[in-house]
């Protein structure tokens, strides 16, 4: 059973909390300000603060950013929880696969769906969001999702 989450569009303002849960967590935190990004905040129901997850538009296809879930909270569905979230708005802008890159997280997206992807099959415009210059090969992945 999949966790359902409040998705609070992240302001600009609150780029900083995120990129201190980022940090803290191991994960890189540079892109944080490109205003090309978008950025939620993810909540339960009980007003109980879960993660951060942001995501990169490039025409039918996106871009996973910055998927983090908070210490207290690791474990226990949340994670998967954000990245259906995030995976919902990717359809809401009628993006038809997201990509992201997965250095240390491989299998944990693997049993959402995620499959790996050689770099060549990168879309264009997303090869060229700078992301996967200098990532190994093994941590691109890929969903199909609509």
């Amino acid at each position: 059973m999949t966790r359902r989450l409040l998705a609070l569009p992240l302001a600009a303002w609150e780029r900083d909390g995120l990129k201190a849960a980022l940090v803290k967590a191991g994960l890189p935190a540079d892109d944080v300000g490109d205003p090309r990004l978008l950025f939620w905040r993810f909540e339960s129901h009980e007003d109980v603060p879960v993660g951060f997850g942001g995501l990169a538009v490039h025409g039918d296809d996106a871009l996973l950013h910055s998927v983090v879930t908070l210490p207290p909270l690791r474990e226990l569905g949340m994670g998967a929880a954000i990245v259906a979230a995030l995976e919902d708005e990717a359809r809401a802008h009628r993006c038809r696969a997201i990509y992201l890159r997965a250095e240390r997280e491989r299998d944990f997206f693997a049993g959402l769906g995620y499959l790996p992807c050689a770099p060549g099959e990168l879309p264009e415009a997303v090869r060229g969001s700078g992301q996967f210059d200098k990532a190994p090969a093994a941590s691109i992945m890929v969903k199909q999702i609509g």
